[in-house]
């Protein structure tokens, strides 16, 4: 079963809050890259996300119409045949939609599995992410109860993203400023809205001073001890017993972050954390090192042939694989997935 059923991804998102633990989500953007991620989480014994951004979906679909849908649905059907070789278990998921961008992807995304539920089978992606943070909290929200009650009853789970995160993702962009912190009275108007479970699973993305892409040590400040806050505040106010956590967290813009602060964060509840621009470099790192050493090879300099052997897509497409999967190896030790696949 690499690919999670919807009750195995509950239990998954359960034993990571329970154990303190969270599931790495590496972005994909082609069959390599899908590979490298379920390498990475064989190798390292840990269950896992894969995730695929609106541009990332668009780059699946071919650049010559650049459909979204087509791509997603492409990579997702691909990744249900060929996770069948990897003894880990894996949700798919969708990152990032704007607003903009809804009736384009995740809507016609979850029509997909509506179709497929309804005819007994298991909904295509396992979750899906609805990025209302450029809007009003009261629009944000308004749009994630529509489209929480359409996930419920496809078997989806949906992760929400209530407050910004700062730079940009796909076009998305974000100030680094105070806005960045999401506060107790928003989580408040958060479960008003989309409840404590009762109207469907829905992951939360919090800010709590992330940003995305690379950033050096420094420039911005992390607050994980927020999410504490957060969960505290809901468990007063709607009684439930102290050291409850209401939420399941999503750590978004994680590139440069501390061992510490990534520690914090687990404790705290986060049990989905999104990796991309790492993975990114560590997939390109090895191309680039092979290109300059093979530069005669790979190019047809002064009227030679090349080799034929340095510049097949395969030579350079396996160094790439290996280092994007070592790279998520690493990360599954940093969030302490590593060793936890279920049996």
């Amino acid at each position: 079963m690499p690919i999670a059923t919807p009750e195995v991804y509950n239990e998954m998102l359960d034993r990571a809050k329970a154990g303190k633990f969270a599931y790495p989500a590496i972005n994909v953007t082609s069959s390599q890259t899908l590979h490298a991620a379920l390498r990475g989480f064989a190798e390292a014994e840990s269950d896992g996300i894969v995730q695929i951004s609106t541009g990332g979906a668009e780059f699946l679909g071919g650049q010559h119409n650049k459909d979204m849908v087509t791509g997603a649905v492409a990579l997702a059907e691909f990744a249900h045949i060929v996770a069948e070789k990897y003894d880990v278990t894996v949700a798919l998921h969708t990152d990032h939609c704007p607003k903009d961008k809804l009736d384009g992807y995740v809507r016609p995304l979850i029509a997909v599995s509506e179709e497929r539920v309804k005819a007994g089978r298991n909904p295509l992606f396992q979750s899906h992410m609805w990025d209302g943070s450029a809007e009003t909290l009261a629009d944000n929200l308004s749009i994630a109860e529509e489209l929480l009650a359409r996930a419920r009853a496809a078997r989806i789970i949906l992760e929400v993203e209530i407050t910004p995160t700062g730079g940009e993702e796909d076009g998305v962009s974000h100030e680094i400023n105070d806005s960045l912190y999401t506060t107790v009275d928003d989580a408040v108007r958060t479960v008003e809205a989309l409840g404590l479970g009762e109207k469907g699973r829905y992951l939360l993305a919090a800010s709590f001073g992330n940003v995305h892409g690379v950033y050096k040590p420094g420039n911005v400040v992390l607050r994980p001890e927020l999410l504490k806050e957060l969960n505290e505040g809901i468990a007063s106010k709607y009684g439930q017993p102290a050291g409850s956590k209401p939420f399941d967290f999503v750590f978004h813009g994680g590139s440069g972050s501390t061992a510490e602060e990534i520690a914090t964060a687990l404790e705290n509840g986060v049990v989905k954390m999104n990796i991309d621009t790492d993975t990114q470099y560590a997939f390109t790192r090895p191309v680039v090192d092979h290109m300059f050493r093979n530069y005669d090879g790979v190019l047809k300099v002064d009227g030679e042939v090349g080799n034929k052997k340095t510049y097949d897509p395969r030579t350079w497409g396996k160094l790439a694989e290996a280092g994007m999967a070592a790279r998520v190896v690493e990360a599954c030790g940093h969030l302490r997935s590593a060793g936890q696949k279920i049996k």
